[in-house]
């Protein structure tokens, strides 16, 4: 089986694949600092709860946005599993598709891996929407090259600089306004319907006009924890995938192990 992993500014997820079926997953907090044993004590406990053991675990893994925890991860993987990790993007596991931007370096490893995903799983250009701590917009063409994209700050990001840079609004938690009423007779729900439907226009915009420049149709595939909350408030998905990230390691690994 393999153990899949992807370190996100906010969340590293762990995902447990038997081929390419997701057999169990597990959420904990990005921490550089958390060291191998800290992460082994905390995963084998949850792979027995699941009825699996270490000796399960034939491949592992690691794509990060955040290169500070990737020797931690790695310690983990050798103590613990005896593997040595894929580490996505490198080695074994170079992306293996064009990037076609001016610094393709510079290239999230979140969003090449989501490039790797939506090009097997859905024909044509796409779109690619990740809401994550950033929200970002990316361009796939129908080969499955990179073309570029758009980073914008993440729907709570924006709530907290709202919330941090004023003396009396209050906190709000993100969720879906009980109406489509734009003209809120509160304080909290004008809040809501800034944050919110402001969301909604700027992102179906950015997706209109990213549509436009491409120049052919393309299908809109969005991800990302929040991916369904707006799914039910705007029409511009072609598909909610909450697991094209993971979906990504898992193509990735199976290519490398070739």
């Amino acid at each position: 089986m393999l153990l899949a992993a992807d370190v996100g500014n906010t969340n590293v997820v762990f995902a447990l694949f038997d081929g390419r079926e997701i057999k169990a997953r597990w959420r904990i907090a990005t921490d550089p600092r958390r060291t191998g044993d800290q992460y082994a004590v905390w995963l084998i406990q949850l792979l027995q709860i699941e009825g699996y053991t270490r000796e399960d675990v034939k491949q592992i893994i690691i794509g990060s946005v955040v290169p500070r925890a990737i020797h931690n991860l790695t310690v983990l993987s050798e103590k613990y599993f005896n593997i040595t990790p894929l580490i996505a993007g490198e080695g074994a596991a170079e992306w293996g598709f064009l990037i076609d931007v001016d610094q393709p370096r510079s290239l999230g490893a979140d969003r090449a891996l989501n490039t790797i995903a939506a090009h097997a799983k859905y024909p044509g250009d796409k779109i690619v929407v990740d809401f994550g701590t950033a929200t970002t917009f990316d361009a796939v063409d129908f080969n499955g090259a990179y073309k570029g994209g758009i980073i914008a700050p993440g729907i709570n990001l924006s709530l907290d600089a709202l919330v941090g840079n004023t003396a009396k609004l209050p906190r709000i938690a993100i969720r879906s306004p009980e109406s489509d009423n734009v003209i809120g007779r509160n304080t909290e729900d004008q809040m809501l319907i800034g944050v919110f439907w402001g969301y909604i226009a700027m992102m179906e915009g950015l997706i209109e006009r990213m549509r436009q420049q491409i120049g052919r149709p393309a299908q809109v595939v969005a991800t990302g924890g929040l991916a369904i909350l707006f799914d039910k408030h705007t029409r511009m998905f072609s598909a909610v995938d909450p697991d094209l990230t993971l979906d990504g390691l898992a193509l990735l690994a199976e290519r490398a192990s070739r």
